[in-house]
C-alpha cells in the first residue's frame, strides 16, 4: 500500500504539525529554545504514534546518539503490517530561536512520501536556491547571482527592482547580498526559518520572489516537498564550512562527485506521494500564530499533496482543557 493510496493520512499529518504547533507556542518569547524545540519534539512523537502509518524517519533532530526522539532511521507510527511504509521528513520547530525571542515565521513542519522518496541529508549545509511555479526552469545554481535574478524578474514580469530575494541573516552571505543589490534586486533578511522562507517564494501574497544562500540541509528537504507540492523549484549543492567538515561529509557515505552535485527538487523528493503539512507558532508571512483564548488555541495550518497539488488552508480551535497529547518523555497524556 502507497502513501497515495490512503489519502485521508494526509489530514492525519495535521493534526501532528497542530500539536507541535500548539506546545512549542507556549514557550513563545521565554528565552528558552531547546525548551520550545523539545516541548515540539515530544508533542510531535507522540501524535505520530496515533498515525496508522509504518513511519521511518530520514530527516529528523540528528543521529540516534544525538536525538533521543525523531533521530534518524527511528521507526514511528501506529501502523500495522497491512499499513503504507513511509519515509518522514520532519522539524518539529522551525524557528527556535525566533520562538524563543517571540519573534514572526516560526513553523512546526512535517513532509511524508512513499518509502525511498526522500532524501536523506545530514545535519551539514547546502547552498540553496528556490522559486516559486512562475518561476520553474529559470534557476541554476551554477550561474552567476545577477544571472539568475534576471531570469527570474523575465519569469515575473518584473523590473529588477521589483524583485525581493530572501536571504538568512548570516555574516557569510555578506557577499551575495552585495551582488543582490549591487544587481538592482531588493533584500529580505531572515533571521532564521528559511523552510518558510522558501514557500513564501512560491505564495503570491507574500512579496518574495527567489531565496538564495547557504542553509540547513535537512531544512532543503523540506522545502523541495513543500515546493513540488505547490509547482515551484529548488535546487541546492553541498556548501562544507572547512575541510574537517568536508572529511566528515565524505565519510558519511557523500562521493567527491556528490559534493559537486547539484540536486534538484525531484532528486531531494521523489515521485508524486510527497504530502506536506506545517502549522505556524509565532505567524509570520506563510501561517498565522498560535493564539489563546481562555479555554481554547487556534491554530493555523497547511496541509499540500503532490500528486494533486492541492492546498488547503486549515484553522482548528482546540479545547485546551481536554485536548490532551500523548507524551514519550512523561510516559502519560498531557494537556496542550
Amino acid at each position: 500500500m502507497t502513501m497515495d493510496m490512503t489519502r485521508e493520512i494526509t489530514l492525519e499529518f495535521v493534526r501532528v504539525t497542530e500539536a507541535a504547533a500548539l506546545k512549542a507556542a507556549r514557550w513563545m518569547g521565554k528565552g528558552d529554545k531547546n525548551g520550545a524545540d523539545k516541548a515540539a519534539v515530544d508533542a510531535m512523537r507522540g501524535m505520530l504514534e496515533l498515525v496508522n502509518i509504518r513511519g521511518k524517519i530520514v530527516i529528523g533532530e540528528g543521529e540516534k546518539d544525538e536525538a533521543p526522539m525523531l533521530y534518524i532511521g527511528e521507526h514511528v507510527g501506529g501502523g500495522g503490517i497491512h499499513d503504507p511504509q513511509v519515509d518522514i521528513a520532519v522539524d518539529p520547530l522551525d524557528g527556535t530561536t525566533l520562538t524563543s525571542k517571540g519573534l514572526p515565521g516560526a513553523i512546526a513542519v512535517l513532509a511524508a512520501a512513499d518509502a525511498g522518496a526522500l532524501m536523506s541529508f545530514p545535519s551539514f549545509y547546502v547552498d540553496k536556491i528556490a522559486v516559486g511555479p512562475a518561476a520553474k526552469g529559470c534557476i541554476d545554481i551554477n550561474d552567476s547571482v545577477k544571472n539568475n535574478l534576471k531570469r527570474v524578474a523575465k519569469a515575473l514580469d518584473f523590473k529588477m527592482g521589483e524583485l525581493t530575494v530572501v536571504i538568512l541573516d548570516r555574516p557569510r552571505h555578506k557577499k551575495l547580498i552585495d551582488e543582490v543589490r549591487t544587481a538592482g534586486a531588493r533584500v529580505k533578511l531572515i533571521s532564521d526559518g528559511d523552510v518558510a522562507g522558501a514557500i513564501a517564494c512560491a505564495t503570491a501574497s507574500s512579496g518574495s520572489n527567489i531565496l538564495m544562500g547557504v542553509g540547513g540541509a535537512p531544512e532543503g528537504v523540506l522545502a523541495a516537498a513543500a515546493l513540488k507540492c505547490l509547482g515551484g523549484d529548488i535546487q541546492v549543492k553541498i556548501w562544507p564550512r572547512d575541510p574537517a567538515e568536508k572529511k566528515k561529509i565524505i565519510e558519511l557515505g557523500f562521493s567527491k562527485k556528490q559534493m559537486e552535485t547539484v540536486f534538484s527538487a525531484e532528486d531531494l523528493c521523489h515521485g508524486d506521494s510527497t504530502v506536506f503539512s506545517a502549522t505556524g507558532v509565532t505567524g509570520g508571512d506563510f501561517l498565522d500564530a498560535v493564539r489563546y483564548h481562555g479555554d481554547t488555541a487556534v491554530t493555523h495550518s497547511v496541509v499540500m499533496r503532490c500528486k494533486t497539488r492541492t492546498v488547503r488552508y486549515i484553522t482548528a480551535v482546540h479545547q485546551t482543557k481536554t485536548k490532551t497529547v500523548p507524551s514519550r518523555s512523561e510516559s502519560r497524556e498531557v494537556r496542550i
